[in-house]
């Protein structure tokens, strides 16, 4: 069931990595303990990263960035898309990995390299708009649209879309999908510096059929909602990274049977289930504020 594949993808994401020794010295505050600003309004205004060595603070979906570094907005296998965004920040570890694939994704057939879409603010933390997650500067948008020019003007930038790879609302790829894409995928998720791909169900589906030798990257790779248009990297916490909460790893196996039956909840869909009349209703999703984020936000967000 969708549901329940659900649920446990938020359990495992809500558990925190054991940290190593840092390798630079973290910002530390407790300034943000009594602070009941929305923590989206104060990151969502500042237009440059802080002046502070680069580290991931807290998780994915509850925490910030320091000294946060810019993807080029044009490089010889990429460009940056919704440059008004501002979301084109993160840490060292993931404008790497970004360029690195970005030359894997040159070397395809019709494609001259990426177009990438948000990253993180430049110091991470909640958007005003959009994502939950993408705030610590290790979440990657990357398009599905070849790349073929990278010549784009920032109005092109902001007016062209992305193309769309699926049919049947998710549940399987369209005649847009190619091997290259699947190329660029297998590539990202054979990164060790890689936990997780998300991307529409049916391109998970697909890719375990046409999949031939070393099955392994598969697992990195996980259906999720939306992802018809995009898929999401996210990397591991790097090594050090002490106060950054890592997702623990997937369920073993190439995790086909759970994007099949994504699928088949698609196509038909299980019947609701029926509301205890006697359940409390459900309870309006709280603003994050800087109290709830992790204490080193504080600095970040000052300095």
């Amino acid at each position: 069931m969708i549901r329940t594949i659900a649920a446990l993808t938020l359990l495992t994401a809500l558990a925190a990595c054991q940290p190593e020794k840092p390798t630079v010295s973290p910002v530390v505050s407790t300034q943000n303990t009594n602070d009941t600003r929305i923590a989206k309004r104060v990151f969502g205004a500042i237009p440059e990263p802080s002046a502070q060595a680069p580290a991931p603070l807290g998780f994915y979906s509850r925490g910030c960035q320091a000294g946060g570094q810019a993807l080029a907005e044009t490089g010889p296998t990429w460009q940056a898309m919704r440059l008004s965004r501002n979301r084109n920040w993160g840490q060292p570890e993931l404008i790497d990995f970004v360029q690195d694939l970005s030359r894997v994704a040159a070397a395809q057939p019709g494609w001259n390299g990426l177009y990438v879409g948000d990253i993180s603010q430049p110091r991470g933390g909640p958007m005003l708009t959009g994502h939950a997650s993408h705030q610590v500067g290790l979440d990657a948008d990357i398009w599905l649209k070849p790349a073929t020019s990278l010549s784009l003007t920032r109005t092109e930038r902001e007016n062209i879309s992305s193309d769309r790879m699926d049919r049947r609302s998710g549940a399987f790829v369209n005649n847009s999908w190619t091997p290259q894409h699947e190329a660029i995928v297998k590539a990202a998720a054979s990164d060790p510096r890689v936990a997780r791909i998300f991307i529409f169900p049916g391109a998970k589906v697909e890719m375990c059929k046409n999949a031939t030798g070393d099955r392994s990257w598969l697992n990195k790779v996980r259906p999720w909602y939306g992802h018809n248009y995009h898929f999401h990297v996210r990397l591991n916490c790097p090594r050090g990274a002490a106060y950054c909460e890592d997702q623990p790893a997937p369920p073993a196996g190439d995790g086909c049977a759970d994007a099949q039956e994504w699928v088949n909840n698609i196509i038909n869909p299980p019947p609701p289930q029926p509301r205890d009349p006697n359940a409390p209703a459900p309870q309006p999703k709280r603003e994050l504020t800087m109290a709830r984020l992790p204490a080193q936000c504080a600095a970040v967000a000052a300095n």
